[in-house]
């Protein structure tokens, strides 16, 4: 079998399309084909697994066992903590973290992940050339240092809603099991679970208020067989006999600390505007001097240590 197609500095071996040459020769771009030696086995036990797949980021993260963390796009804060803790403990836990980028509850599992230092991938309804959505854009860039952003979508495809229920099989076809926090009657999430139901894996629910309609999908998957979930040691119990090896990492005593200098001079001159009271990106540029790359970047590293928190209309403050 050929290996994944990556692009080293060397030769790659087979685009011949010029636009995919030029993306593959950027540090850490990387194409794996049905067929190489390389592409995940759990993605060829699916009924229709992609062609290729365009990675942003480390491959080797789709090797690690994942799971699935799906939910709404408007949590509540409830839901929000949910999905960073649970994805915070069973990242610490050798699992890998698979969600799709969206807002709500895939960006707060992505999160739980890096404040782990471990890997998270993010499968994508559009072309890998580009981050959807745009606020998620900080994030996008903190994944592929650790994990990997991945596409079945020619480059320059747009975000469609149609690709989104598509590349839902990727997220549930990758991970032994997938946890539902919170969902909606009607909601992408639950399309999600059906799908690893049909593909044979794991689904589990946490269950919530019988007032919280963010609740009711969960609650309508459990009735129909889903596992329900008080803590994510619930899911370690069920997926046990199939990673045991993975499940030996539990006896960590702490997750590793983030490779991250504080008192780097960029960071110095950040916390000098940073207080107490609400700020926005716009503002710490412009008393910063530095990048809204840098500040965005930042920002998110500092409220995954838990140094600030953002709060709305995209404000940060600090935290203690």
């Amino acid at each position: 079998m050929q290996r994944a197609l990556r692009y080293d500095g060397g030769v790659t071996t087979h685009p011949t399309d010029p636009d995919v040459a030029q993306w593959l020769a950027q540090k850490n771009h990387s194409l794996l084909r049905l067929g190489d030696e390389n592409y995940p086995e759990l993605l060829t036990q699916i009924s229709n697994p992609p062609e290729q797949l365009y990675i942003k980021g480390n491959p080797e993260a789709l090797m690690q066992p994942g799971i699935a963390i799906v939910g709404s796009r408007n949590p509540t804060s409830g839901g929000t903590r949910n999905a960073f803790e649970f994805a915070r403990y069973l990242a610490e836990r050798g699992f890998s973290i698979v969600s799709g980028l969206a807002q709500g509850i895939d960006t707060a599992a992505h999160k739980g992940a890096l404040a782990a230092n471990a890997p998270t991938v993010a499968f994508l309804g559009h072309g890998i050339d580009r981050v959807y959505p745009a606020s998620n854009q900080a994030l996008a860039e903190a994944i592929c240092k650790n994990g990997a952003l991945v596409s079945e979508y020619p480059l320059g495809t747009p975000p469609m809603k149609e690709l989104f229920p598509q590349r839902n099989r990727l997220i549930s076809g990758l991970s032994l099991g997938t946890l539902v926090v919170e969902a909606a009657r009607r909601s992408g999430s639950l399309i999600t679970a059906r799908l690893a139901g049909e593909q044979g894996r794991e689904i589990f629910a946490l269950p919530g208020s019988i007032h919280n309609p963010m609740a009711r999908g969960c609650h309508r998957l459990i009735r129909d067989g889903a596992k329900l979930v008080e803590t994510a040691d619930d899911i370690l119990g069920e997926l046990g006999a199939l990673v045991g090896h993975v499940l030996a990492s539990t006896e960590k005593s702490q997750p590793p600390q983030r490779a991250v200098d504080h008192g780097d001079p960029e960071y110095v001159k950040l916390r000098e505007h940073l207080g107490f009271d609400p700020i926005s990106i716009d503002e710490l540029v412009r008393q910063s001097g530095l990048t809204i790359g840098q500040v965005s970047s930042m920002l998110l590293i500092l409220e995954l240590d838990g140094i600030v928190e953002k709060l709305s209309g995209g404000r940060y403050a600090l935290l203690s």
